[in-house]
């Protein structure tokens, strides 16, 4: 058997890119993994849930029917990435009102997330939340990969991602007395079909001279979800092809 096997595990955000492989994933390898996902039916049979990660009474709900169904929650992966229609606009044209709206949809939300589904891990005593950041979340952008392309960071991202990666330290120390663990991966570039210049400029870069792939980081996620990662808490793995070494 895997090494998830019967661990009840959520992950939101299960239908995008980087969530399907983790989802996937996480099957593979033994887990009832439930996907709550803002554009899925709810289908607990087939553990799927409609959930809107910004509204709290959404996530209570979730939390409320898996534990109904499954009696316990082992593993939380915080994956969701909802945005504005105008997110990716250069930083001179960014209105505060977008600013605004994006740190709560990505950064308030996986606050709400985290602190519902704690109060039901510290009650068990057990449990093991990854948070996805970002290699941006670290390390200022290189914004001359985006030269020639249309293409920018969003400077959110950034802020976002960042308030992440210390937001879950915080955590691992609050709630490991309590035998839960809180843990990140940052994920380097991931290749989605972009502009081939961009890809170009990014895999030279590099150290690994090739963009990631969603199946590079469903196994990081994996591994800090399971026992083998028992003594891992507060701890951001990155998952870049080197991109932080240099």
């Amino acid at each position: 058997m895997g090494r998830l096997t019967n661990k009840v595990i959520v992950i939101t955000g299960g239908n995008g890119l980087i969530g399907g492989a983790i989802l996937k994933y996480l099957i593979q390898e033994g887990a009832i993994a439930i996907n709550a996902e803002i554009n899925a039916e709810n289908d607990l049979s087939n553990r799927k849930f409609n959930c809107d990660i910004t509204k709290e009474e959404s996530v209570q709900k979730l939390i409320e029917t898996v534990l109904v169904e499954y009696g316990q929650i082992d593993g939380w992966v915080n994956n969701a990435y909802p945005r504005t229609p105008d997110w990716g606009n250069r930083f001179e044209e960014i209105p505060t009102e977008s600013w605004k709206i994006n740190v709560d949809y990505q950064l308030n939300s996986l606050f709400m997330c985290c602190q519902q589904v704690l109060k039901v891990m510290k009650q068990q005593r057990a449990g093991s939340i990854v948070n996805i950041s970002s290699i941006y979340g670290v390390v200022g952008p290189d914004f001359t990969v985006y030269e020639g392309t249309e293409f920018t960071m969003p400077a959110a991202y950034s802020a976002i991602k960042g308030g992440i990666i210390n937001f879950s330290r915080y955590l691992a120390s609050y709630y490991g007395p309590h035998g839960v663990r809180v843990n990140c991966v940052s994920p380097g570039g991931i290749f989605n079909d972009q502009n081939p210049l961009f890809v170009k400029n990014y895999e030279a870069k590099v150290p690994l001279k090739r963009m990631g792939l969603p199946s590079d980081i469903s196994p990081a996620v994996g591994f800090l979800l399971s026992d083998e990662a028992s003594y891992i808490t507060g701890h951001n793995m990155m998952v870049d092809g080197g991109w932080t070494a240099i």
